[in-house]
């Protein structure tokens, strides 16, 4: 347990230094090796049983994706046929951008993406109309996440794969956690603005001019909103398998990208594929890394000593979540979502299962915890992206941000947690459970 103890601070201890999560994990498993005697062979093909996986074929697949989305003009078609809806509501912009995003991060998956496409969109349009610039940062910034929710997910997908449960149900169980915490943001971004008098309220259309755009805008959003449909209908229907959904996602959103919004041409799309394939290469040696050192753990049985010690604290599983959340919230503050996963779920899967709690709930509540992670210091990187795309200070953007989260956030969370019909009723219902 020590030399466990060692390990997991001295990893921690890197990742705060400002070495990269791959090097720190790699670094940790030598200590172990050292320490405990492992023998490489053994771990290192491990590790490459663990990642010859097919269905790790949907994360480059849905990285290219949310590229192509993002260097289109997919994005901008899904977002002019929403404001049409809401334009008139004072911060109903905001609204906007939050089921944007929630509908482009369900295409692409990807936070980055869905905050690089819909915040570019967005972003000058709400500041033209008067909205503070520290709040449409913050909005952005905390509606980003929504893709690691509302699915196909590449973070669940990731979840699955080392749970060994079902993608699909995965995916069905963060459906609902995302539709109320697109809500939950919706409501806090018109309460926030609600007594804003520099905010613009679009004028309100004649009824026949309304449904005049409404058939302009329809039209020409069509066939972003068909991706969503091919996609999820695909997949829940039992056409596709998820990775073959994922293929079929990057075979339609190049034609539509290039012929439909003309957003793309050969050097955006080489591009597209080049930044594909680095993102995809660091995921899985990332992968391969922390899988490793997750192993290692379990072999000096930490879930079972884990198991024990809340055991002894309380048997009650509403207490042993709350102390899930607390780890998971910790882990998001200083690792990327895939990088937390990984290294928690081998560990978190058969305490809660001895406790009488779910995986498939587990999912949802990993899903909310660590799309929390990404925009909750001290390394939140779509907080740090949401600057750099807004151009705001810190100091803008950080009061409106922990508004988001305690009042959008963080009633998710407790909803997802102590619920959990919230996460397994879709599941059981389309899968008959």
């Amino acid at each position: 347990m020590l030399y466990i103890c060692c390990s997991m601070v001295f990893v921690i201890f890197m990742i705060l230094l400002g070495i990269p999560i791959m090097y720190s994990f790699f670094a940790a498993i030598f200590l172990m090796v050292y320490l405990l005697g492992y023998s490489p062979s053994f771990l290192l093909s491990y590790g490459y049983d663990v990642i010859n996986a097919v269905v790790l074929l949907c994360v480059p697949l849905y990285v290219c994706v949310g590229a192509i989305m993002s260097k289109s003009n997919i994005g901008a078609a899904l977002v002019d046929f929403v404001d049409l809806f809401v334009g008139r509501i004072r911060g109903g912009l905001g609204i906007v951008a939050v089921v944007a995003s929630a509908i482009f991060g369900s295409i692409s998956g990807s936070a980055a993406a869905t905050l690089t496409c819909i915040g570019s969109i967005m972003i000058p349009k709400m500041i033209d109309k008067g909205y503070p610039r520290g709040h449409v940062a913050a909005l952005l910034t905390n509606a980003c996440p929504l893709g690691l929710l509302i699915p196909p997910s590449a973070s669940m997908i990731v979840y699955a794969w080392v749970s060994r449960q079902s993608i699909l149900a995965c995916f069905l169980a963060t459906v609902l956690p995302g539709i109320v915490l697109v809500i939950m943001l919706s409501i806090v971004n018109v309460a926030l603005l609600k007594n804003n008098e520099n905010v613009i309220v679009k004028e309100k259309l004649a009824e026949k001019e309304f449904w005049i755009q409404v058939r302009t805008r329809g039209r020409f959003s069509i066939p972003a909103f068909i991706m969503p449909v091919i996609v999820l209908g695909g997949t829940y229907g039992g056409i596709f398998t998820p990775t073959e959904a994922a293929a079929v996602a990057v075979f339609y959103a190049i034609p539509v990208g290039w012929f439909v919004y003309k957003g793309l041409n050969y050097r955006i799309l080489y591009e597209t594929f080049v930044s594909t394939a680095s993102t995809t290469g660091v995921v899985m040696i990332m992968c391969f890394g922390i899988m490793i050192f997750s192993r290692i753990l379990v072999m000096q049985d930490l879930p079972g000593i884990i198991t024990e010690l809340l055991k002894k604290v309380s048997s009650n599983p509403y207490v042993v979540l709350l102390f899930v959340n607390i780890l998971l919230l910790v882990l998001g503050m200083i690792m990327d979502d895939i990088s937390a996963m990984l290294l928690t779920v081998p560990i978190l899967v058969p305490i809660t299962s001895a406790f009488g709690i779910s995986p498939i709930h587990l999912a949802a509540i990993v899903g909310v915890n660590l799309g929390l992670g990404l925009i909750t210091p001290p390394c939140a990187p779509m907080l740090y992206l949401g600057l750099r795309i807004s151009g705001v200070n810190l100091s803008e953007i950080i009061g409106p941000t922990m508004k988001f989260i305690l009042f959008a956030w963080v009633p998710t969370l407790i909803c997802v947690t102590y619920f959990p019909r919230l996460s397994l009723w879709l599941p059981g219902v389309i899968l008959g459970w």
